[in-house]
């Protein structure tokens, strides 16, 4: 199927879900989960619970929102937005400062020797133990292509405190992955 075939079959299920269509509803979500799933999951640390609760979360809010949908954007574009927020606004909750940074003596102990950490686990575990708004910056600049002034916006802090911040995480990760030789 098409890209336009896709969004044009994406449009009707949207309008016939703002309509009460549950059927068209799990469409949607069927063709949607694996993205917002996959952009939680990284805000929320790598926690695959917290991420279930972030989608499910999402959803229900997409559900709810969804006959105040404009079409000003894309239903997944929208969609993806909301999901973000959900995500954001669960680490707001969970009272991370917006500029808190994780001191260098609270790092978790790399081992006698430096190793490279190039699987994925080892990856998904070191930027989960970041601090919350650091791997919100971290991820949704070097992961989910935002720029630095949609991040300060959605953070509600500045653009050179997101850079900062990126550049701080970015250091961190080294640290915690040990320097690749």
């Amino acid at each position: 199927m098409s890209p336009a075939s896709t969004r044009a079959n994406d449009s009707d299920d949207v309008r016939a879900a703002a309509a009460g269509d549950r059927h068209a509803f799990q469409r949607l979500y069927r063709l949607h989960v694996g993205r917002v799933h996959g952009a939680v999951y990284r805000l929320a640390g790598y926690d695959h619970a917290r991420a279930e609760d972030l989608t499910q979360d999402a959803f229900v809010r997409a559900w709810q929102k969804l006959p105040g949908f404009r079409h000003e954007s894309a239903f997944g574009t929208w969609l993806y937005r909301l999901a973000v927020n959900v995500a954001l606004m669960d680490i707001r909750a969970r009272g991370a400062d917006p500029v808190s940074m994780l001191d260098d003596e609270h790092l978790p102990d790399t081992g006698e020797t430096p190793f490279c950490a190039a699987e994925r686990e080892e990856l998904e575990r070191a930027i989960g133990s970041l601090p919350p708004r650091a791997r919100a910056v971290l991820v949704l600049h070097d992961i989910e292509g935002w720029r630095h002034e949609e991040i300060g916006s959605e953070l509600g802090m500045a653009i050179g405190t997101s850079k900062a911040q990126l550049h701080r995480a970015r250091g961190l990760l080294r640290k915690l992955l040990g320097e690749c030789s």
